[in-house]
């Protein structure tokens, strides 16, 4: 087992992180297989992401974005006690877990992936080196460019979607304008056109997928996204918060979070898990990135949240033996 580092033991980390890859890589492989395609070698197929899901593998597939967290905890506690072979494998599988989301096409994905491992080294080191930042900024801006165009989400679509007036806009100035202004847009058209509330039906939407009662009942699934737009379903934490319960839902959402975010506050200087900074780092980056998605009503999200508990309990049992 890992030894302890100020407190901390590393112990079953390595398991967690190649299991995680593993499991994610076995997943993908089985809808490429199964669809018959990867969406990353389609072209002239704007939605070829949103068609690769086969329904309760994909959730397997996307939890590869857990990954490289945990393999940058396995390094920040292994500290180069174990061999290279062990470190190779652990960095071979960070790389994979990564690959995923580019074959998949999935900017979110990638994104999310890179932003929980960087948080997660931030919360163990204190800070982030700047020319570390500086070289992830470049290659993160890369990759949002290649994966635009593999979606064949060229410029043209875009502003042709969005009604640009000036059709030669760049890209990397359309897409951030795009997704700021329509998250405003869509949130405002719930208010205008929402005739009744769903009464938690809507936040609740991850307990009816999670255990498959939307197929067996599909009414507890049947209420339609209201958006202003039908290719820009994006929109905020607080759009089925409103949903369910207007003003009052958002107030009480928000009153939740609050209350989460100062226990995980009192209980960061408490750590004995590693795993605990991985949940950390989920809660972080979900209301960093609180104004893109609704995360908390979400399946994927408590998905991603189950499995991180597994993890800790088996680095826990791991750290018991040790």
């Amino acid at each position: 087992a890992a030894q302890p580092l100020g407190g901390i033991s590393g112990a079953g980390l390595f398991v967690s992180v190649m299991g995680v890859a593993a499991v994610s890589l076995a997943a993908f492989c089985f809808e490429a297989w199964y669809l018959g395609y990867i969406p990353f070698l389609v072209r002239g197929v704007p939605h070829a992401y949103s068609y690769f899901h086969v329904t309760g593998v994909h959730y397997f597939t996307v939890s590869c974005v857990l990954a490289p967290a945990l393999g940058v905890l396995f390094f920040v506690t292994d500290r180069g006690r174990s061999g290279q072979a062990k470190r190779l494998l652990a960095a071979a599988a960070v790389l994979i877990a990564l690959a995923i989301p580019i074959l998949c096409v999935s900017r979110f994905q990638l994104i999310l992936a890179v932003a929980l491992a960087v948080f997660v080294y931030i919360l163990w080191e204190g800070s982030f080196p700047l020319a570390w930042g500086a070289g992830l900024a470049v290659l993160m801006v890369a990759a949002y460019a290649v994966l635009t165009v593999a979606r064949s989400h060229d410029v043209a679509y875009l502003n042709g979607i969005f009604e640009m007036k000036n059709e030669s806009t760049p890209i990397f100035i359309t897409q951030p304008y795009m997704y700021i202004a329509n998250n405003y847009e869509n949130f405002n058209y719930l208010v205008e056109h929402l005739e009744q509330f769903a009464w938690g039906m809507r936040s609740l939407f991850p307990l009816w997928a999670l255990t498959g009662l939307k197929f067996v009942m599909p009414s507890l699934a049947n209420y339609p996204i209201l958006v202003n737009k039908e290719e820009l379903t994006t929109v905020t934490l607080f759009y089925d918060a409103y949903y369910d319960f207007g003003a009052a839902g958002v107030i009480l959402l928000s009153g939740i979070l609050g209350a989460v975010s100062f226990l995980l506050m009192r209980k960061l200087s408490r750590m004995q898990n590693p795993v605990d900074y991985l949940f950390y780092a989920q809660i972080g980056v979900y209301l960093s990135l609180s104004f893109f998605t609704t995360w908390f009503s979400n399946p994927t999200t408590w998905f991603y949240l189950a499995v991180t508990a597994a993890l800790w309990l088996y680095c826990r049992i791991r750290r018991g033996r040790g």
